[in-house]
């Protein structure tokens, strides 16, 4: 599985994102790294918007506790999230990335 980096009610991850994907969904890929597909471009900002998005609602989060802190312009980005107690957190994460292999 993905490495997560915790320190109280904070997360950090990496995450791959796959633009203009048929749907919405976040797996693993072979390596194990935690792969988000989503069918926004990734023009003006637009995936990034999904990305958070997809992950405030999938972890019953205010979108303000999701941000990506590094990567804006690359398919690869450091995601932190704040707000849950970190164990929750990259629990829901395994959990939703275990339903699906893209």
């Amino acid at each position: 599985m993905s490495e997560f980096s915790a320190e109280g009610n904070t997360v950090k991850f990496w995450l791959r994102v796959k633009p203009r994907s048929r749907r919405e969904r976040l797996g693993q890929n072979a390596a194990g790294e935690l792969v988000l597909e989503i069918p926004a471009p990734p023009v003006e900002g637009k995936a990034n918007e999904a990305v958070v998005e997809f992950l405030a609602e999938a972890l019953c989060l205010p979108r303000s506790a999701v941000e990506i802190v590094a990567g804006g312009k690359s398919r690869r980005k450091l995601v932190q999230i704040t707000g849950a107690p970190s164990e929750e957190t990259i629990a829901k994460l395994d959990a939703l990335a275990q339903r699906r292999k893209p």
